[in-house]
């Protein structure tokens, strides 16, 4: 099973909205963006600072592998 969405927080480590994996394909060929952890698959802007953020949940499935 994939991800389908990719964490994303900015200069200052403070979480943005999710992107779609082809987003973050662009941002890290673009040099605009680093990969900080694995899993969760999350990105760090390296330039955008603060946001509008909307309400989200994640869920972890205890017992998947």
């Amino acid at each position: 099973m994939q991800q389908n969405r990719v964490l994303v927080l900015d200069k200052n480590r403070q979480p943005l909205m999710p992107c779609h994996p082809a987003r973050a394909r662009a941002l890290l060929k673009a040099g605009k963006a680093a990969v900080l952890r694995r899993f969760p698959f999350t990105l760090i802007l390296k330039e955008r600072e603060g946001g509008d953020v909307q309400d989200t949940r994640l869920k972890i499935h205890p017992g998947s592998k």
